[in-house]
């Protein structure tokens, strides 16, 4: 019987990752693996779709469709130049400073939309034109805006803290919070190296400066933008509504200010917003059914159990392990997407960490901050693809650019490992965690 399973086992997995390397999409190289599986089993089929209608009975994934349309909204309305707008004014002047407002104007879009190549737009658009007529190398501005978007998938609202709350059941607000301080870290350090090798490169200072009253005028006329993050967040944390009702929150409050205040949003973009909003909800959706199918199949055949006796007989310390498992996380994302790595390994290590002592929320972060590394990853990066499509420059001089920068994220990876409180103090403080 054991043979059996072994047998069963091992040929998912060569199917799953043979499939992945011939380049078939993720849902379908799990809902084919599993599935072929199954059919050697006296498994009765009908599990199938009745897990993939599961999906439709997982709330919190309303919250990921909505992000994604306020976050495509919020481009179209300005909201994001005028955050950029706020930031130069105190930055702007310092050598290195369009870095410095890149990377603020990237934490400020990533507390609203949660996606990381969806920042990585809405920034690159704005500042690598911006930075290059400052007389910026483009490398230097691609790299910036490149890694400032990752921050994206960090900072709270976060769409892969949702999936992993959703298949690990692990608490969204917890992880929310959680996401805060590590964030905050990781855009000093981007700040810092992006300073660096400004002064390094010895770029030109701004000359622009502002009056009080010229940077009062540019506050007041971005208020509604700087208070997107402080209403939809806010509304979390102060109980007023779920992150499901924030999600919905920030649609109709970004439709509001880029349709009547600001009047930049038209029809065609928010068709525009609206189509893009599809096409990535349904991507989601079909990971996420086929990932409950194949969570089953790993249940069923005791994977987690398994893994954790091999890993357990090598070693029950906490930090080796999880660093064990954030090298082969490294690893891993240069091939797998983030929302693909996460359904895959959520179900498989989940499980071994809780049994020696991991805390789900810490690794959930720390599973978040790996595929940062991930979107920064040639040949896979999407947040590569997506500099490289803005700036024009090939994806080996925007790798370029961007790896001093994964370098630094890669250090604070370890960091947290080191430091489990570093992502566990906010939501204990808050009591929204224990």
């Amino acid at each position: 019987m054991r043979g059996i399973v072994m047998v069963h086992d091992g040929l998912v997995w060569l199917m799953l990752f043979g499939l992945l390397a011939c380049g078939v999409p993720i849902f379908v190289s799990l809902g084919v693996a599993t599935t072929a599986v199954l059919f050697l089993t006296d498994i009765p089929l009908v599990m199938i779709p009745l897990d993939l209608y599961k999906v439709s009975e997982m709330f919190p994934l309303v919250a990921v469709a909505a992000f994604v349309l306020a976050g495509c909204i919020m481009e179209r309305g300005g909201l994001a130049q005028e955050i950029v707008n706020v930031a130069s004014i105190f930055f702007g002047h310092v050598r290195g400073g369009l870095g410095i407002v890149t990377i603020i104007g990237c934490m400020f879009f990533a507390a609203m939309i949660g996606s990381g190549p969806g920042t990585v737009a809405a920034m690159g658009a704005l500042m690598i034109p911006a930075m290059v007529r400052a007389g910026y190398k483009k490398e230097y501005a691609t790299g910036v805006c490149c890694t400032g978007g990752t921050l994206g998938i960090l900072i709270p609202p976060s769409n892969p803290m949702i999936v992993y709350g959703v298949i690990g059941n692990v608490s969204v607000s917890a992880l929310f919070t959680a996401g805060f301080v590590p964030g905050f870290l990781v855009g000093l350090a981007l700040m810092a190296t992006a300073v660096y090798f400004a002064r390094k490169a010895n770029f030109p200072v701004l000359q622009q400066t502002y009056t009080t009253k010229e940077a009062l005028m540019v506050v007041w006329h971005a208020k509604w933008s700087l208070l997107a993050p402080v209403v939809i967040l806010g509304g979390i944390y102060t109980g007023a509504f779920t992150p499901v009702e924030a999600s919905i929150v920030a649609v109709v409050y970004s439709f509001l200010i880029g349709w009547f205040v600001h009047k930049k949003l038209d029809w065609n973009g928010l068709k525009e917003s609206l189509a893009m909003t599809n096409g990535v909800t349904g991507t989601v959706l079909a990971v996420v059914g086929v990932s409950i199918l194949f969570g089953r199949f790993v249940t069923m055949y005791q994977v987690p159990q398994r893994l954790a006796e091999a890993v357990l007989s090598v070693s029950t310390d906490p930090i080796i392990v999880l660093s064990a498992i954030t090298i082969f996380l490294f690893f891993l994302g240069m091939f797998l997407e983030t929302l693909s790595t996460i359904v895959i390994l959520t179900p498989v290590v989940l499980p071994l960490l809780k049994k020696i002592g991991v805390d789900p929320v810490h690794f959930g972060i720390l599973l978040v901050m790996t595929n940062e590394v991930a979107l920064l990853s040639p040949p896979l990066g999407v947040n590569l693809f997506v500099a490289s499509k803005i700036s024009g420059l090939s994806l080996e001089k925007v790798s370029k650019a961007a790896f001093p920068y994964m370098c630094v994220i890669i250090v604070l990876c370890f960091l947290v490992i080191l430091f489990p409180e570093i992502p566990l103090f906010l939501p204990k403080a808050l009591g929204i965690y224990k």
